[in-house]
């Protein structure tokens, strides 16, 4: 006889199951790399359109904004797009690192607090495409509107 813990684990003597779906197919992703896709998707049209301006920036995702805010802190600079006091992505200068290496410019979108405001893929396509707009545009020094002349801000 079987103990009772081996018996609950392995019902039906036929062993652990693989993986419902092989690591190869395209819908496998994780939720991290399907964000990925949604970001690089949402850049590819301004990409498109300003390739030559935009060949020196480089586009990153974080889960969470790692910023450091003073607590009479009240708005956040053009650079940061936020949704009340929760920053949704911003751009970061070109500049030079702790070691004096010199960095590029980069966009970072921040993952976690898009996808808890999306209901959905669409909602969160249209998300990101938002502030994509606007911090390019704050990167190229032009108004969202410049851009896409229908932009209606979300955030």
């Amino acid at each position: 006889m079987q103990n009772r813990s081996q018996f609950s684990r392995n019902r039906h003597g036929r062993g652990v199951r693989g993986l419902l779906l092989p690591t190869e197919v395209p819908r496998y992703r994780t939720r991290r790399e399907l964000f990925d896709a949604a970001v690089l998707e949402a850049y590819s049209p301004l990409q498109e359109a300003y390739g030559q301006q935009l060949a020196h920036l480089d586009l990153a995702v974080d889960t969470i904004p790692r910023m450091r805010l003073h607590s009479e802190f009240h708005s956040f600079p053009d650079e940061i797009v936020a949704d009340g006091p929760i920053p949704l992505g911003r751009v970061i200068p070109a500049g030079v690192d702790a070691r004096g290496r010199a960095t590029r410019a980069r966009i970072v979108i921040f993952r976690m607090p898009i996808e808890q405001r999306a209901a959905n893929a669409e909602q969160r396509q249209e998300i990101l495409e938002n502030i994509l707009i606007q911090l390019v545009a704050e990167y190229l020094n032009i108004r969202p509107e410049d851009i896409d002349p229908g932009f209606n801000r979300l955030y």
